[in-house]
């Protein structure tokens, strides 16, 4: 019997190149068959029964809308369920288990709460079948010395969260023992609690092997305007800008040394950009938005003869990378990305949102601006979403569908009266419909 390599490649090439003795589709029929029903015998162990529970299961209706939304009610809802479930210690009833341990193979969002919730049982499966086995490498609670992968970077966010200073220690205890992968894991981490303290680890894990280490650790070195690699960012911005009362002179850079490159400027432009503006950006987008010494609403004012799309695209960076709140909001102006809005606060998040809304139609570009504000929305941009879908429904109803699932998702659920006496509208009664369904949600979980 011919096995499934040799057919799929027969089957690639065309018979024609590879001639096959007898009939191809058939064979493949026998063989898809085959490996469907097929099972390779138990090894020894195998046999043994679950493990007993420690978590209490979740409660019933709890456990009624788990079904309901993996059977496709608001089916978007799945992380949100997951996540506020995995929050109250308890764990989901063994008989969803394997549906959802199915689903998460595909949907890597359903991941990260799966471990907390599939509880013993759910492991002791994901050890017997292969399809399964990421679920052992998610967070169980465990400890840093006896956890896998998942739990120690769980155990390390929780730690610094609390005590920054000994998250570090901890980290720098096993550092050269730590995989690649946990490496940029463990330095995206130093995010929460970033402080110059830890500006000399992450200066020497600009000499990582691993490049997202190096790129992280640059990352990160860029939030502190007194660390070595933003004085010497700070050096090659000098030497790339003249600022003048009215006009910025512009000269990028001839080159990108070895120097710039372990600092986080990467040498190979993307496609469609030249060498000198992409290192002209990245200088721009490192360099300590303080070196400039005014309000961003001075230097935008400002003629730039040349290059004036990358100063500015590197001014946006900057923002982004060093979350500096008055640059955020003055780059907004200029270009609203989602990515600036992670700068502030959650209510300035909403405030900034509701003004776009309200003076921009609707587009892509909006629905990724609303995107990226933090829930759970509050009444300003709640009312000036639905005003916006009133206000397209009368017009283009067929392009609602997104804006509709969005607000319906990010939107406080506690919100529910307000949508629905807002407008009759179908398009407002379904954001209305959505919200009383998550609170329903949540007032089973806890």
């Amino acid at each position: 019997m011919s096995d499934w390599a040799d057919l799929a490649s027969t089957a690639l090439v065309g018979t024609d190149r590879r001639p096959y003795p007898g009939d191809l589709l058939a064979a493949a029929a026998v063989e898809t068959a085959r490996r469907r029903a097929g099972r390779r015998p138990a090894e020894s162990g195998a046999g043994e029964a679950a493990p007993e529970e420690e978590q209490e299961p979740i409660g019933r209706r709890a456990a009624e809308r788990l079904v309901r939304i993996v059977g496709g009610e608001y089916e978007r809802l799945l992380p949100e369920w997951l996540a506020g479930a995995a929050a109250t210690g308890r764990r989901m009833p063994a008989h969803l288990l394997p549906e959802l341990l199915e689903r998460g193979r595909w949907d890597r969002s359903v991941r990260a709460h799966l471990g907390m919730l599939a509880g013993r049982r759910g492991r002791w499966l994901a050890a017997r079948n292969p399809a399964w086995a990421y679920l052992l490498d998610e967070p169980t609670g465990e400890t840093w010395e006896l956890g896998g992968a998942a739990d120690r970077r769980a155990h390390l966010r929780r730690l610094r969260r609390r005590d920054p200073a000994e998250a570090r220690r901890l980290l720098e205890s096993t550092w050269e023992r730590e995989t690649p992968d946990d490496r940029a894991a463990f330095t995206e981490m130093l995010a929460d609690g970033l402080s110059m303290d830890d500006e000399p680890f992450l200066e020497s894990a600009l000499d990582d092997r691993r490049r997202e280490v190096r790129q992280e650790a640059a990352n990160l070195l860029t939030r502190l305007p007194e660390s070595r690699l933003s004085r010497r960012m700070a050096e090659r911005a000098r030497a790339c800008m003249t600022v003048g009362p009215a006009v910025i002179l512009v000269e990028p850079p001839s080159g990108c040394d070895r120097a710039m490159e372990r600092d986080g400027i990467r040498a190979k432009p993307p496609r469609g950009f030249g060498e000198r503006a992409w290192w002209l950006q990245q200088v721009i987008a490192r360099a300590p938005l303080s070196l400039w010494g005014e309000p961003p609403e001075s230097l935008l004012a400002r003629r730039v003869p040349e290059w004036d799309g990358e100063v500015k695209a590197g001014w946006v960076r900057a923002a982004v990378l060093q979350r500096d709140p008055a640059w955020a909001r003055a780059m907004f102006a200029w270009d609203p990305i989602a990515d600036l809005l992670e700068a502030l606060g959650p209510g300035e998040q909403q405030e900034l949102a509701a003004g776009f809304t309200r003076a921009h139609d609707l587009d892509s570009q909006l629905i990724m601006v609303l995107g990226g504000v933090s829930p759970s929305w509050r009444e300003p941009l709640a009312s000036a979403v639905l005003h916006k879908i009133v206000k397209v429904a009368a017009t283009q109803p067929w392009n609602l569908d997104e804006l509709v699932r969005l607000a319906g998702e990010r939107i406080d659920p506690g919100l529910a009266p307000l949508a629905e006496s807002y407008s009759p509208a179908p398009s407002v009664q379904q954001v209305a419909a959505l919200l009383r369904f998550r609170a329903e949600m949540f007032k089973e979980l806890t």
